[in-house]
């Protein structure tokens, strides 16, 4: 067999599914106000806990090894500032609201013949979920009805999250799809707003609320309490004066604003952490899209490499390149290999996207704690 053909074949066999922790999670059992925890936690880790899905909770928890302890803090907190977002963690920069829309306090939103409107998150709609499976579209739609957070949930459970609308273009792809599977009900799309913001600035947009919160009682309850013992963790608001322990996260991903060139940043990375990033998963690239918009440069190193030899991408630190995530025209493996050997790096800004660079590039990069 040929040798290029064979080890493609070995590539393809290799690929699966891989989990891993985003976040290293360490309990304190010390109490403290909410902002004396965020000193705490910002001094010796990386900040107050923030959590992306399900799955971070069950960590969280799972840090939290006393069974007697009560209620801890976690790293959100209420601000003055009520802004709209989609359920993937995305600014919402593209609205097309439908005529005195949005028209009250209501704080989820849905589609009705193309146009939004904001509607109680209580009521129930069918919706849409963004999805892999259908190569076609991309699109979903679900003709169970629920209200929003537990549509919001069966999507992240079972495809991508409620489907995001960020320009002009897709709200027609989307209206486009109603129209041809002949749904005629208002639909849930992953628009929904709050005034909660994570200590460390992340845009998740990960809620697990307890019934009937946030209720502010008082009008005084501005950050989030839970007791990972009971009712499931599910998250209570409280005032940020009390004492209580609380749950500190420690990033796996480190983003350097020195700017290098790849190889340079990969010798950095190994000498001071594990390595240049790998990006196996939807929930890694995730991760990576809330480090890099912090980043100088409009581009940052991972840890993707091209081989002349057999044509392909691999990933530094072993992995296959299974998950993608290029930009169009970049990743087909026909790339230059006269005037520079090529490595990858994704966008700061934009869709960050991957895209093929060349390796003496001077670009921001990012490192990873994870041991492959």
């Amino acid at each position: 067999m040929d040798q290029s053909l064979y080890f493609i074949l070995l590539l393809i066999a290799l690929c699966s599914v891989s989990e891993c922790v985003q976040r290293q999670y360490h309990f304190i059992n010390v109490k403290k106000t909410w902002t004396e925890a965020q000193r705490h936690c910002r001094e010796n880790y990386t900040d107050l806990a923030t959590v992306d899905n399900m799955n971070d909770m069950i960590e969280l928890k799972k840090s939290v090894k006393d069974g007697s302890v009560g209620n801890i803090w976690i790293g959100l907190k209420r601000t003055s500032v009520d802004k709209w977002q989609w359920s993937s963690g995305e600014p919402a920069l593209y609205l097309n609201w439908g005529y005195k829309q949005p028209d009250g306090s209501d704080e989820c939103a849905m589609m009705r013949s193309g146009e939004w409107h904001d509607w109680p998150c209580s009521n129930s709609r069918t919706f849409i979920c963004s999805s892999s499976n259908n190569m076609n579209t991309g699109l979903v739609f679900v003709s169970e009805t629920k209200n929003w957070r537990d549509a919001q949930s069966f999507c992240r459970q079972n495809h991508i999250d409620l489907v995001s609308v960020r320009n002009q273009n897709e709200n027609q792809q989307i209206q486009k799809f109603i129209n041809d599977s002949h749904i005629s009900n208002d639909v849930w799309i992953g628009l929904f707003r709050d005034s909660w913001q994570w200590s460390d600035q992340s845009n998740s947009s990960f809620r697990y609320w307890n019934t009937g919160e946030p209720n502010n009682a008082g009008g005084v309850e501005n950050c989030i309490v839970l007791n990972p013992n009971y009712l499931k963790g599910q998250w209570y608001d409280g005032s940020c004066d009390g004492t209580l322990p609380f749950v500190c996260h420690e990033d796996k991903l480190i983003l350097i604003t020195e700017n290098l060139t790849w190889t340079e940043a990969l010798r950095h990375c190994r000498q001071n952490y594990t390595d240049l990033v790998s990006v196996h998963s939807v929930e890694m690239q995730n991760e990576v899209k809330n480090v890099v918009k912090r980043a100088s440069t409009e581009a940052v190193w991972l840890g993707l490499r091209h081989s002349c030899t057999v044509g392909l991408w691999f990933w530094v630190s072993g992995e296959t390149v299974c998950y993608q995530n290029w930009a169009p025209g970049n990743g087909t493996g026909d790339e230059d290999c006269v005037s520079a050997v090529r490595s990858g790096a994704v966008q700061s800004g934009g869709d960050q996207r991957w895209i093929s660079r060349p390796e003496h590039d001077k670009l921001n990069f990012l490192c990873s704690r994870y041991e492959e």
